[in-house]
């Protein structure tokens, strides 16, 4: 039964709960209230998803396995870097089943995401010219012709209009059916039109290392980590993981650790009672000890203190 529905969070985790892709840890990095719009699209076995943020944010992503996924811009705006590599309005990134990846961006962005189950993917690609089998070893940015791109993207927001305007247009099955099959030609005939760009080895190594990267942090999960420790269990240098840091995060490691532990505290702070414990308990837990530091910097980034969103009801 086709489904629509468009939401608006306030809070990043609740929004990062929500995307299709699989599971999504997000940290924010651009001070200020977090607001993002989140279009959701279901069609037989189309899924489509256009988000829409107001500040910047890293996020790592655990694609699924069951579904090809391919992701694009709506519209230009602050530069958006999906596994170290720019995605532009012009360019499509294909993604591996099943890949990891960190992405981030550097302020308010507009993007959308098709999905199609892999056997679904694999036979459309059987039978159309020019398009690729899906990619097994790594994602590929493509780079549709103009004409085939712009017609997606236009498909992409009618759509989301309809979800926002007319949604009662998408439950009904014929018009969804049309509006399905409309948007898997265009889809394709991107995919057919389309030049891959080839991925330098410095890219691939830097992708590995930030994979190393993420595993040493999931291995201390909950734990604050430090650079040098890092560097061993990544096994490079502090310049290498600065450099493939600034590439899949846009940020240093120590930048970016210290605002995944910020993240850590406000997620600790609103799965407490005020009444059970403190803002200077959990904060301890994971770290830190200039409590004015981070109550000054929690309520920049936040836009509240810690001991209001201990405060708020759980």
């Amino acid at each position: 039964m086709p489904s629509s529905s468009v939401r608006a969070f306030v809070d990043a985790d609740q929004y990062a709960a929500k995307l299709q892709q699989g599971p999504v840890e997000l940290t924010v990095t651009q001070r200020g209230c977090f607001t993002a719009r989140l279009w959701t699209i279901g069609l037989q076995d189309l899924a489509m998803q256009r988000l829409s943020e107001e500040l910047a944010r890293t996020s790592h992503v655990d694609s699924r396995s069951d579904r090809a996924f391919l992701a694009f811009r709506m519209e230009p705006g602050p530069t958006v870097i999906r596994n170290g590599v720019e995605l532009s309005t012009t360019k499509i990134a294909r993604l591996r089943p099943g890949q990891s990846y960190y992405q981030h961006t550097s302020g308010p962005t507009s993007h959308c995401a098709l999905s199609l189950p892999l056997d679904k993917m694999e036979a459309m690609c059987a039978i159309s010219p020019g398009c690729q089998p899906t990619p097994r070893d790594d994602d590929v940015t493509i780079v549709p012709s103009p004409d085939a791109m712009a017609r997606l993207q236009r498909l992409a927001k009618a759509a989301t209009d309809l979800a926002e305007d007319a949604p009662a247009v998408l439950a009904h099955p014929e018009a969804a059916r049309g509006l399905e099959q409309a948007i898997i030609e265009a889809m394709f005939k991107c995919l057919g039109s389309a030049g891959a760009e080839e991925r330098k080895t410095v890219v691939r190594q830097h992708a590995s290392i930030i994979r190393r990267f993420h595993q040493a942090i999931e291995r201390h999960d909950n734990q604050p980590l430090y650079i040098p420790e890092l560097c061993r269990e990544v096994g490079a240098s502090e310049r290498t993981l600065l450099a493939c840091c600034q590439e899949h995060l846009g940020m240093g490691p120590k930048h970016y650790l210290l605002l995944r532990r910020m993240h850590m505290v406000r997620r600790a702070l609103r799965a407490s009672r005020a009444s059970e414990t403190t803002v200077t308990e959990i904060a301890t837990r994971y770290g830190f000890w200039q409590f004015g530091r981070l109550a000054a910097e929690y309520r920049a980034l936040f836009g509240e203190t810690p001991s209001a969103t201990l405060a708020r009801p759980v």
